[in-house]
């Protein structure tokens, strides 16, 4: 082949590789425009991929969360074991929410499709969604093992040629409070897959490629060769970082010892805090996904993630620790330990590229699963009424921590990604009402750059009616830490609306004529305070973010933005 031929055929790959991002990014957006739950269609809750008839993922939509695409990529491998792709026919959808073999809890639905071009099976297409309910004790630390989570579901054929399985349908209808939704997100999960599959067939009959092998070839060794590079680029050294989280019966210490190999980027959690009695243990795989995801924000962000660029980050997770949690350990929040691992892998890498790397940030979601109804209250009386039956989750976020040259972003999903969710979304699904959800002032840790700003959130029962929060937040006994003499951002708080404090965890009542309050944390700044540009001091207090007091006292900056 002449040099000119292997640059066109060289640039006809990279216009297939782009086009593929564009299938499954409509593969995502198919499930937004038709999930039933709003933790899909509202949040984004989700993930979507393609991959080679070996389980390799060969790319992503940009739609979705770390914790979903980087475990769903080890997923796929699970479902060709017990169904090989040999023997899959056209119509064929496998699903399971196995938290060892999917992304970590049962509140996760993972679908697993092929794709046939002129009856021959050419590629997978795998989602994942996070539905409202799955039975059991809810979404919450409750439960003492995944068996009390909720309704446990292998890896099975939810249709068989294009034909519902009615005995799984069956028991996926009994097993919800909300039968409808999850019966429809099942639907909307295969509806998903479907879409890329049929995109997939065009590209292909566009490009007159009888397999996607050799595009898989190209995307692989380019993915790898470049994360190489990046790599290459750090040096060779040994790091160590911890951070802490208020865990449930006692705090929870995660530790890491990262190693830069000319080749790979290998991290060692020994240390780090044992098993936990309720559920904010983490499967590995998640371990594995967000951990991998704090390495490549930092290191190769512009290479696109598929299985050849993750390949270089290696995990070591001791057994017994609480990022490594077996069978049947209870892991239904396993996000609120698992999202703090972008923050301790950027604590080891700001000790080799600072200039790259946020300080810590608010990071776990601060979601509240809220419950109404006779499981609350139980029956009515003629003088107590109570709310109709619901269960609702909605996604809200603090402040993320300021990183070296602006500051951090406010209210925002950092590292999972997610939307927030319009309190709108949820009042219309639910008998609740929102009567704040606002900023929180002086909540951005203090520095030459600031972190991004919590939130401050109010919520009632309908007509001021009791009901339930699964609490399930963190960063309180622990705020987010600054770095480069940043200061902390602030704690957050749960309490009642009358000043009783509420527990971080755990299934609690909000009684009539109350009202739950959340103050979520704020990021933590970045740099001496005393630098930071007078101008943006003042303009925040203009703003009502940060209080005179506090310009003064953090900042040095008077009312007029003039530095004493």
């Amino acid at each position: 082949m002449s040099m000119a031929n292997a640059a066109l055929a060289g640039i006809q790959r990279q216009i297939m590789w782009n086009r593929l991002i564009a299938v499954v990014e409509e593969q995502a957006q198919t499930m937004i425009r038709t999930a039933f739950s709003t933790t899909v269609r509202e949040a984004g809750d989700l993930s979507a991929g393609i991959f080679d008839l070996q389980g390799r993922m060969l790319a992503q939509a940009v739609t979705g969360t770390p914790g979903h695409v980087n475990s769903m990529m080890e997923s796929v491998g699970h479902f060709l074991a017990k169904f090989p792709a040999a023997g899959m026919k056209p119509g064929d959808h496998y699903i399971t929410n196995d938290p060892w073999l999917g992304t970590g809890h049962l509140h996760d639905l993972t679908v697993v499709t092929p794709a046939f071009r002129n009856g021959k099976i050419v590629g997978l297409f795998a989602n994942t969604a996070h539905v409202i309910d799955v039975g059991g004790l809810g979404m919450g630390p409750e439960g003492r093992s995944v068996f009390e989570e909720g309704l446990y579901i292998p890896i099975v054929k939810c249709f068989d040629q294009g034909v519902p399985n009615e005995t799984f349908f069956d028991f996926v209808r009994v097993g919800s409070r909300l039968p409808v939704e999850l019966e429809g997100d099942v639907y909307s999960l295969c509806a998903c897959n479907d879409a890329g599959a049929k995109r997939l067939v065009q590209m292909m009959d566009e490009f007159a490629m009888d397999s996607i092998d050799a595009l898989a070839a190209f995307i692989f060794e380019a993915s790898h060769k470049a994360t190489l590079a990046e790599i290459a680029k750090l040096g060779t050294g040994s790091y160590r970082a911890q951070i802490s989280s208020d865990g449930y019966e006692a705090p929870v210490t995660l530790k890491a010892e990262m190693s830069i190999l000319p080749d790979a980027i290998e991290v060692d959690f020994t240390g780090t805090s044992g098993l936990s009695q309720r559920g904010i243990n983490v499967p590995a795989a998640y371990c594995r996904a967000y951990a991998c995801f704090g390495i490549k924000v930092v290191v190769a962000p512009e290479i696109p993630n598929n299985w050849a660029s993750l390949a270089p980050f290696r995990m070591k997770i001791p057994e017994g620790c609480i990022l490594n949690a077996p069978r049947p350990y209870p892991v239904s929040v396993r996000h609120v330990v698992g999202q703090l691992l972008p923050d301790l892998m950027m604590g080891c890498l700001h000790q080799v590229v600072p200039d790259r790397v946020a300080a810590e940030g608010s990071s776990c979601l601060w979601n509240p699963p809220l419950r109404g109804g006779s499981s609350v209250s139980g029956q009515a009386t003629s003088n107590k009424p109570v709310l109709a039956d619901f269960e609702v989750i909605t996604f809200n976020s603090g402040g993320t921590g300021a990183r070296p040259t602006m500051d951090g972003l406010d209210g925002t999903a950092f590292p999972s990604g997610v939307r927030t969710m319009p309190v709108e979304a949820t009042e219309n699904v639910a008998p609740v009402v929102f009567w704040r959800k606002e900023l929180r002032p002086d909540s951005g840790g203090a520095g030459r750059t600031r972190g991004g700003f919590g939130q401050i959130m109010e919520i009632a029962g309908k007509d001021e009616l009791e009901f339930a929060v699964n609490a399930i937040f963190d960063r309180v006994g622990n705020p987010p830490k600054g770095r480069d003499g940043g200061l902390e951002g602030a704690a957050g708080a749960v309490h009642l609306k009358s000043g009783k404090t509420l527990r971080t965890k755990g299934f609690q009542i909000i009684p009539d004529g109350e009202r739950l309050v959340l103050d979520l944390p704020g990021g933590g700044g970045m740099g001496d305070p005393l630098t930071r540009d007078p101008a943006l001091v003042l303009r925040d207090v203009r703003d009502g973010l940060v209080s005179v007091e506090n310009a003064m006292l953090l900042y040095g900056v008077d009312r007029e933005g003039r530095r004493k």
